[in-house]
């Protein structure tokens, strides 16, 4: 069997939650397979479990039941391998953007390398998301957009096996999401990483997704229907506008969510 093609496994995962209110069930039967390389989105509405199924494969929580593994090992909590970029970026305020980023990267290869190469790590990765020029400022000084731009960089500076997003572009404007969404389809076309991307967005899923799992509402969410999203890369936004294929993704993903998961507004 090839282990690429599992790994990521989620086999039998359920979470439920103590609330004040008693159990709360927010995913049941989660079962599912991610290639190495592989860009995945998870989408559907609100309150359907997609950050909590995020949260499970970062090992910031642990399931109820169930396994999860990563590269047929346990996820048992947070590891270096993957690491989390979340909707509101989560930088210190008093440092730096150069220290945010180098603060993750220390944590990594603090052990094994000088000084130098951190730094070079460090300016590299600001480099990436071209951000040089912003290194000495402070996330107060920077725009959201920006802000997002350093929280990849520090995720991706560790060079992690596994990129965990929570709609990393939701609180930005159009325009810095889609140069965003560009710019993380080059630097994943290099980094060869694997990539779990929570998002609302149904064109942000089919442009940069090789996979859409599409989850069904809550309470005890699961996985309503995968999409495989046979585009051919590089992906280029304007032609993709003018693809049948692509036309076809968007209609199967609009058509589950607002068709068999309307979402059944509660009156209470």
């Amino acid at each position: 069997m090839n282990h690429d093609s599992k790994y990521i496994q989620l086999q039998n995962v359920e979470q439920t939650f103590k609330t004040t209110k008693g159990l709360f069930p927010a995913l049941r039967d989660i079962h599912l397979n991610m290639a190495k390389g592989e860009f995945v989105a998870l989408i559907g509405h609100s309150g359907c479990g997609k950050s909590t199924l995020l949260n499970l494969i970062a090992g910031l929580t642990l399931p109820t039941a169930g396994v999860l593994l990563c590269a047929n090992r346990e996820i048992a909590g947070p590891g270096p391998e993957r690491a989390v970029v979340f909707q509101n970026h989560s930088l210190l305020p008093w440092l730096t953007c150069f220290d945010n980023v180098h603060l993750g990267i220390e944590r990594v290869f603090g052990k094994t390398e000088t000084k130098a190469q951190l730094k070079a790590r460090t300016d590299a990765a600001l480099a990436m998301v071209g951000l040089s020029h912003a290194a000495q400022k402070r996330p107060g000084e920077i725009s959201g957009g920006m802000k997002q731009r350093v929280g990849i960089a520090r995720a991706l500076a560790m060079e992690p096996k596994v990129l965990l997003m929570d709609e990393p572009f939701g609180a930005l404007d159009a325009l810095t999401r889609a140069k965003l969404q560009d710019e993380l389809l080059d630097i994943v076309a290099r980094t060869h990483s694997t990539v779990v991307m929570v998002t609302h967005d149904v064109d942000e899923a089919v442009l940069l997704s090789d996979k859409i799992v599409m989850m069904t509402n809550g309470p005890a969410a699961t996985i309503g229907e995968v999409l495989s999203v046979d585009l051919p890369r590089p992906r280029q936004r304007v032609e993709l506008a003018e693809s049948a294929d692509y036309q076809r993704y968007r209609k199967a993903v609009i058509d589950f969510l607002y068709t068999r998961q309307a979402h059944v507004e509660k009156t209470a």
